[in-house]
């Protein structure tokens, strides 16, 4: 190969090289509680790209909340730094990161924090009514499977309906990121895959970088990447040849 043919190799290769929307690089969480120190994360580095759908995957206590919410602008690590693309996380003000979670990220935890006296559509409005560019909530509700739904009450609604009426309300205001908390921690095998199709379904028609943290090794056969989290630490991370099905899942 000619150095002009290198060099138009090397030229389509950062082309087509996946865009960081993430980088956290020796992140460390320490948390004092009295004269005990608890180390919640211990030197993580990780990159998430562009419309990527992540699991990160380990058991309780292995860092994935933490390291979850710094990515979410929750909280902020004791040590390291995080950049959201061309923003520096780990130096904003408390102000910046209100913003910044406000313009460019949803969450959904496990439990739905869902406001009882409003309807499903209402409870979407909340978000549509501060962004930007939003969905409306009838498109964010129906992009759930929740068309027929939206004018009814948590209280009327099964826990399976109540998280994706969170999960709309999440990605009405079209976030660049959406930050997934166990979100079926709560839910049975049947309605926790429904909720998963919620979420595959928003990643691919939006293109919404998508990270789920969960302890349920058998969702991490859905992703496009699988990193294993343990004791603070990444311990592994492997990309999915082949990606299955919420509905080919069984736990």
């Amino acid at each position: 190969m000619s150095r002009l043919d290198e060099t138009s190799e090397n030229r389509r290769a950062v082309a087509t090289s996946p865009i960081p929307v993430f980088q956290a690089k020796g992140v460390t969480k320490v948390y004092g509680m009295g004269d005990v120190q608890v180390h919640a994360l211990r030197g993580v580095d990780l990159e998430l790209y562009e419309s990527e759908f992540v699991v990160l995957l380990g058991p309780s206590g292995s860092g994935k909340s933490t390291l979850l919410n710094i990515l979410g602008g929750l909280d902020i690590p004791t040590a390291g730094q995080v950049r959201y693309k061309d923003h520096d996380l780990t130096a904003a003000t408390e102000a910046a990161l209100t913003l910044y979670r406000r313009e460019h990220v949803g969450f959904v935890f496990q439990f739905y924090n869902l406001i009882p006296s409003l309807t499903a559509r209402e409870n979407v409005a909340l978000v549509t009514d501060i962004g930007e560019h939003p969905l409306t909530p009838e498109d964010a509700l129906k992009r759930v499977d929740l068309e027929n739904r939206m004018d009814h009450f948590p209280s009327q609604l099964s826990g399976g309906e109540q998280q994706r009426v969170a999960i709309a309300r999440a990605i009405a205001k079209r976030p660049d990121v959406l930050l997934c908390d166990e979100p079926t921690g709560a839910l049975d095998i049947k309605t926790g895959i429904v909720v998963l199709e919620a979420i595959a379904r928003i990643n691919r028609e939006l293109g919404t970088t998508t990270a789920v943290i969960t302890h349920n090794a058998s969702i991490a056969a859905i992703p496009d990447r699988v990193i294993t989290m343990a004791d603070g630490r990444i311990i592994s991370a492997h990309t999915n040849a082949t990606r299955r099905l919420p509905s080919e899942l069984e736990w």
